[in-house]
C-alpha cells in the first residue's frame, strides 16, 4: 500500500567526478529511487542524490552521514574532495532527491580472457546498502 504523497520512481544516472571514490568511480551508473520528501526514505549511511545547496542546478552524490536539526550532514567517501557538508553545512530535506540502491560499473577496457570477464562480472553490479558500504572513516566520526 502506497502512502499518499509518497510517489516512488526509479532512474539510471551516471556518476561523474571523484568525490565518492572508492565506492563510486567516474563512469559508474547508479540505480536511484526518487523520493518525494528528502527525509522519508533516507537512513544514515545511504548514498543519496541531492541538489547542491549553493548551486541548485547542480546534482551531487554523497553519503547521508547524520541527521541534524536542519537536515542531513553529507560527506563524500573520498576524503581528499571537500565538496560536501564540510564546505556547505547541513543539507535541507527538500534538496535530497533520491536514494541510490545499486551500482553498475561498466568495463574500463575490453576483456580478452575468460578470467578477466569473470572478474568484471563478479564485481560490476553491487547493491548500495548503508550497513555494508560505510567506510571506517565514517564509523569513526
Amino acid at each position: 500500500m502506497r502512502e499518499q504523497g509518497a510517489r516512488l520512481s526509479w532512474q539510471l544516472v551516471e556518476v561523474t567526478g571523484p568525490s565518492m571514490a572508492p565506492t563510486l568511480l567516474h563512469g559508474d551508473w547508479l540505480l536511484i529511487q526518487k523520493i518525494s520528501s528528502g527525509a522519508e526514505l533516507v537512513r544514515e549511511g545511504d548514498v543519496v542524490v541531492l541538489k547542491h545547496p549553493l548551486q541548485q542546478d547542480l546534482l551531487i552524490v554523497k553519503r547521508a552521514v547524520e541527521r541534524r536539526d536542519r537536515g542531513w550532514w553529507v560527506l563524500g567517501d573520498n576524503t581528499f574532495v571537500e565538496n560536501d557538508s564540510r564546505e556547505f553545512g547541513t543539507v535541507p530535506d527538500d534538496l535530497v532527491l533520491a536514494r541510490a540502491r545499486g551500482r553498475f560499473r561498466p568495463p574500463r577496457e575490453l576483456q580478452r580472457s575468460v578470467a578477466g570477464v569473470a572478474s568484471w562480472a563478479a564485481s560490476c553490479v553491487r547493491p548500495l546498502r548503508p550497513d555494508r558500504s560505510l567506510s571506517r572513516r565514517l564509523r569513526a566520526r
